[in-house]
């Protein structure tokens, strides 16, 4: 990937330009979604859709930048480009399965990992909002992100496009589409994104978050004939990235400590993304087949106790190869019936090897200081002692998991009403195999004159299947201001199976073990710690019923979206850690969450000026959640905003010289709170805003611009979490400025 450093070094990137989303290939249409009509106003659903000069007015660069300007929507910035913490509508998880779908180019991304990658010449991201299991069935419970790139078939040139930041952030891409004959067009693009980062590791001064992305995109598309199309999606990319910037946190004084660990915090991926599609077009009826292929080899290193201490760090890496295929067929003419039926299948293997190396801090602190205090208790006079400084705990794991299903769903249009229905079977099997061992040289002082090795192993298998029915029913009434809706469906995220706590499991039967050995001498033992419960976790269901209107109002000058929403979701998943001084973590099924609120969005044209608004209320608590310990039934649900807003203002100055044609001036205000970090509910971020701003010099096909973002160096943080009995966060980014350059040739 270096060649491409010194490629960018001379070649700048381009910039989005606004292309069409229907564009006619006649006698063949190429439309965004597969699945569903262009116009999601013409739908009973909540959507947001951000065309190509959003994007550039936005600065959506990557998906994180979707916060905020989708209603309800956080995408939580932290951690590291494997972070892709999704919460929306009170729906939401740290980690493991996603609560949002992602579609690019109409492949589904199966690795949430894969979730976050640097966005470039993206023609429109369409987000969905709610639960659209019926057409994408599995872990779309929140709704689907769809990422639709620019078609050589409706666009021709060379796209440059450069820009510099401040903490010496570059980001560099070029493009070019071409369309050699009127049935075979192409686009090659190659991107390229660095920084040296925000933040410092006060215990040796490096870069906390420096990161290096690069990524490449190949797209063919290619007439068959008349009715038939083709085209191959072909993307690489590559991450390396210094990450998990987190500090300590003292949750009385609420003072943050500076970042300070000891050993590295990084995150490397490489993956390739192969798709093809074909389409028929008929008179009636319109098919298609999309077949992908995926491969990520990503790795993940942790100091994770992030202090300047020797406790444990943890080195995951993985290997996914996936396949995807889907059949799709559905009626095309505006009759009073349309349909769509359609087919998917899926199968991925997940090899992983996380082990995790205790150090001699944690020894000390984690094993021997706990070891020790029971048998004082009998033996004054005598120790636990432990050979070694460190220790490997060893943890490999095989994931395959595959699935399939198979759904429809009917349009009825009688007047100004229109009717519809679906239902999708879906079936999924998975299996985790395990492979888990450990070893330590020990020596008990009273009766030991020699060490003696402790091996630990543990090893099986588990499979689980799940079957799940989602049905979806909605009406609309079609008035002269707009449509009015109401819909009720049915959103699943699946089960799976825990890792990371196994490192906790294997560390509890070593203790175990340990104590029987020794109890021959001071009469003590310990029942086995049984794991079961804790490596598996269930499905989350949900019930979503929303009513809402699009509008389209002054001569459609101004549009208006709205919609009001409750959602009866049980065993919702949380991510926790166990209590006290542990070094794992794992999902867990809470009892029954219910949400409510409501969402508005506004656009507003007019001559030169452009106005767009959002806002998001959510209110949602435990209606049930008793852990064992505690009862959190009635608080807030953790890491779920309450309110999301963003106000975005434009205005075009013309100015018609020769050296310059207009400038745009935009504007951004952004803001997000109250989120609780716990279900306690007695830690929480309170409501902050954010303000970006942008102004571009405009002449033919040559822009030069300045921009900001978190002009007001707002602080705030955008983490929390509680680890080895310490509380951590992580803050938001500082101010951030730049230049930027476009050309189109």
């Amino acid at each position: 990937m270096d060649f491409l450093c010194a490629l960018f070094m001379f070649i700048p990137q381009l910039s989005s330009i606004d292309t069409v989303q229907v564009c006619e290939l006649s006698p063949v249409t190429v439309v965004g979604s597969l699945k569903q009509e262009s116009v999601y106003a013409e739908q009973p659903l909540s959507f947001t859709s951000i065309d190509g000069k959003d994007i550039d007015a936005n600065r959506i660069t990557e998906p994180k930048n979707l916060s905020l300007t989708v209603p309800n929507l956080l995408y939580a910035d932290y951690g590291s480009k494997m972070t892709s913490s999704i919460y929306i509508r009170g729906i939401g998880s740290r980690t493991e399965q996603s609560a949002m779908g992602l579609y690019v180019d109409n492949i589904p991304i199966l690795n949430k990992n894969n979730y976050d990658f640097d966005y470039f010449d993206i023609n429109r991201i369409d987000v969905l909002r709610g639960p659209q299991g019926t057409l994408y069935g599995r872990n779309t419970i929140g709704g689907v992100i769809g990422v639709h790139t620019i078609s050589p078939f409706s666009y021709q040139g060379t796209r440059l496009n450069t820009s510099y930041g401040n903490e010496n952030t570059w980001a560099l891409h070029v493009s070019t589409y071409q369309k050699p004959t009127e049935n075979f067009a192409f686009s090659i693009g190659l991107n390229h994104f660095s920084s040296d980062g925000f933040y410092t590791n006060n215990y040796d001064g490096t870069s906390a978050d420096r990161i290096l992305s690069e990524s490449g995109r190949t797209k063919i598309q290619v007439r068959l004939s008349p009715n038939w199309m083709l085209e191959n999606v072909f993307f690489a990319h590559f991450v390396k990235q210094n990450g998990f910037a987190y500090s300590l946190y003292d949750e009385e004084s609420r003072k943050v400590q500076p970042i300070n660990h000891n050993d590295p915090c990084t995150y490397n991926r490489q993956g390739v993304t192969e798709g093809l599609t074909l389409q028929y077009f008929g008179n009636d009826i319109r098919f298609s087949s999309t077949t992908s292929y995926q491969h990520t080899n990503d790795e993940m290193i942790l100091d994770q106790d992030f202090r300047p201490v020797s406790m444990f760090t943890l080195c995951q890496s993985q290997q996914e190869n996936a396949f995807t295929q889907e059949f799709v067929i559905r009626s095309t003419k505006k009759k009073k019936w349309q349909w769509i039926s359609g087919a998917f299948g899926f199968y991925k293997q997940v090899d992983m090897d996380a082990p995790v190396m205790f150090k001699k801090d944690g020894i000390d602190e984690l094993i021997l200081a706990n070891a020790n205090a029971g048998i004082h208790t009998v033996f004054p006079n005598a120790t636990l002692l432990i050979e070694e400084n460190q220790f490997p705990i060893k943890s490999q794991f095989e994931l395959p998991v595959y699935g399939f299903s198979l759904y429809h769903q009917s349009t009825f249009n009688v007047g100004r009403w229109e009717f519809s229905g679906g239902i999708r079977a879906d079936y999924e099997h998975t299996v985790i195999s395990y492979a888990n061992s450990t070893g330590i040289n020990y020596r008990f002082t009273l009766t030991m004159p020699e060490y003696k090795r402790l091996p630990v192993e543990m090893a099986g298998e588990q499979r689980k299947s799940f079957f799940e029915i989602l049905p979806k029913v909605a009406t609309m009434y079609k008035t002269d201001m707009g449509k009015l809706y109401a819909t009720v469906a049915r959103g699943y995220k699946t089960g799976g199976f825990n890792t990371q706590i196994f490192s906790d499991i294997l560390q509890n039967k070593m203790m175990n073990d340990l104590m029987s050995d020794l109890g021959v001498y001071f009469g003590g033992n310990t029942a086995a710690y049984n794991a079961e419960t804790a490596i598996s976790y269930k499905p989350e269901y949900s019930w979503n019923y929303e009513v809402g209107g699009h509008f389209n109002l002054l001569d459609e000058k101004l549009l208006i979206d709205a919609a009001l929403f409750y959602i009866d979701c049980r065993n919702l998943q949380l991510t926790v850690f166990p209590p006290g001084k542990t070094t794992g973590r794992l999902m867990s099924n809470a009892g029954q969450m219910q949400s409510f609120g409501g969402e508005l969005s506004t656009r507003y044209n007019y001559k030169k000026i452009c106005f767009e608004g959002s806002y998001g209320y959510t209110n949602a608590t435990f209606l049930s959640y008793d852990n064992g310990n505690e009862d959190y039934s009635g608080n807030y649900v953790p890491y779920a905003p309450m309110n999301t807003l963003s106000l975005h203002g434009g205005y075009r100055l013309d100015i018609s010289r020769k050296w310059l044609d207009n400038i745009l001036f935009d504007m951004c205000w952004q803001g997000v709170g109250k989120i609780y970090w716990n279900e306690s509910n007695n830690i929480s971020q309170p409501f902050y805003s954010l303000l970006n701003a942008n102004i571009t010099f405009q002449k033919d096909d040559f822009n030069l611009g300045l921009w900001a973002k978190n002009l007001t160096g707002t602080d705030y943080h955008t983490f929390y979490f509680k680890s080895i009995g310490h509380s951590f966060v992580q803050q938001g980014k500082p101010v951030q400025f730049g230049i930027f350059i476009n050309l189109i040739l």
